[in-house]
C-alpha cells in the first residue's frame, strides 16, 4: 500500500538537490548584448526594456568592464548610427559607431573576454531591412552578401573575435568565411544565426536600435511554424564553415533548440530576446513573479534544452547572482 519508488528522497535538502542537479548555469556561458549609439552625451534608457540602455562610448567601456568582472563569457555589440542610408554604408565604415566601439572595447579588454559583433545591416539602413533592396523593394540576397563580406573584415580589423551574421541571407556564412580567410582573419570565428524566426518577440529590440523597418522580414527570417527548416539552415551554415550556430528567439523555440543541439557538432547558442526579457521584467515589476527566481529558471530552461551559450540582457546581473550563490 506504500510506494516502493520515492524520488522525493533526492529532494529532501539543498545539499542533495545540489548534488543531483542535472543542469547548471555558469557565468562563463552567458553573453551580454550591448547597444552603443552615436552622438549620445549620456546613456539613454530604452523604455520598452527596463534596465537596458543605449550606451555612449564611455559608458559602454565601463559597463563592459563591469560585466567581464562579473564573469560573463562574452559581449555582443550592436551599433546605432546617427545617419542611415539605403545600403547601410555605416556598417562598413571603419569610423562607423559599431567599429569604433569595437576598437574601444578591444583596447580596454583585449582577450579578457570574447568580443562579438552583430553582422547585419538593419541598424544601418534607412529602410530597416537586413540587406539592400532591389527596384521592387525586395531584399537582394547576393548584393547583400558582398556587403556582409566587407562588414566582416572591418569588424575583424576592429577587434571582434567573433562575427554574428544575423540577416538570414542564403550563403552568408560561406561568403563571410571566404572574406575573412582571404584577408588574413582566418582565426576570426563565425556565430551563425542559423534559426532566426520572424518573431513578434523582437518588438522591444526595434526600440533599442531605433529601427526604421518598413514592412516585415518574412521573406528571409523563418516562419515560426517551421521546425525542420531550422535543421536545414543549421546544416547549410555548418557546411559553409560556421564555428557556432544559434537559435533566436530562445524560450518559444526550445524544441528547435533541442533538435539542433542534438545534431550539431559545434557549440550551440540561444538568444533570449528583448520581448522575453521585457515580459519577465513587466511581470516582476507588477509583483506577479519573483524576478531573480524567474530569470534564473528561464536561463536554466534554455540550458536544459541544449544551449551551450545564452545571450541574455540579464547576463551581468545573473553572473553576479550565480557567483554569490556559489561563494
Amino acid at each position: 500500500m506504500y510506494p516502493s519508488h520515492r524520488p522525493r528522497r533526492l529532494r529532501r535538502n539543498p545539499a542533495l538537490r545540489r548534488l543531483v542537479s542535472e543542469t547548471s548555469v555558469e557565468p562563463r556561458q552567458l553573453v551580454l548584448p550591448m547597444f552603443v549609439r552615436e552622438g549620445l552625451d549620456e546613456p539613454a534608457p530604452i523604455p520598452s526594456m527596463p534596465g537596458v540602455v543605449q550606451h555612449t562610448r564611455d559608458s559602454l567601456r565601463k559597463a563592459a568592464v563591469d560585466a567581464v568582472s562579473a564573469g560573463v563569457g562574452g559581449l555582443m555589440l550592436f551599433g546605432v548610427p546617427a545617419e542611415r542610408d539605403a545600403t547601410g554604408s555605416g556598417a562598413i565604415d571603419p569610423d562607423g559607431i559599431l567599429n569604433v566601439a569595437l576598437r574601444d572595447l578591444h583596447a580596454e579588454l583585449g582577450d579578457d573576454t570574447v568580443l562579438m559583433a552583430d553582422l547585419c545591416l538593419d541598424e544601418f539602413t534607412d529602410h530597416g531591412h537586413c540587406g539592400v533592396l532591389d527596384e521592387d523593394g525586395t531584399v537582394d540576397n547576393d548584393r547583400t552578401l558582398q556587403i556582409y563580406g566587407e562588414m566582416a573584415v572591418v569588424q575583424a580589423q576592429s577587434g571582434a573575435h567573433v562575427v554574428g551574421p544575423s540577416g538570414m541571407m542564403d550563403g552568408q556564412v560561406g561568403v563571410i568565411r571566404d572574406s575573412l580567410d582571404a584577408t588574413g582573419f582566418g582565426d576570426t570565428s563565425i556565430l551563425a544565426y542559423s534559426a532566426k524566426y520572424a518573431s513578434a518577440f523582437f518588438g522591444p529590440f526595434r526600440d533599442a536600435v531605433d529601427s526604421q523597418l518598413q514592412g516585415d522580414r518574412n521573406t528571409y527570417q523563418q516562419d515560426p511554424a517551421n521546425g525542420r527548416e531550422a535543421l536545414r539552415e543549421a546544416d547549410l551554415d555548418l557546411a559553409e564553415g560556421a564555428d557556432m550556430v544559434m537559435v533566436k528567439p530562445a524560450m518559444s523555440y526550445l524544441d528547435v533548440l533541442r533538435d539542433i543541439a542534438g545534431v550539431a557538432d559545434v557549440p550551440v547558442a540561444a538568444y533570449q530576446v528583448s520581448g522575453e526579457y521585457s515580459m519577465i521584467e513587466a511581470a516582476a515589476a507588477n509583483g506577479w513573479l519573483d524576478r531573480q527566481r524567474t530569470v534564473l529558471e528561464s536561463l536554466t530552461s534554455i540550458r536544459r534544452a541544449g544551449a551551450d551559450i545564452v545571450l541574455t540582457y540579464w547576463a551581468a546581473e545573473a553572473a553576479q547572482w550565480l557567483r554569490g550563490a556559489r561563494a
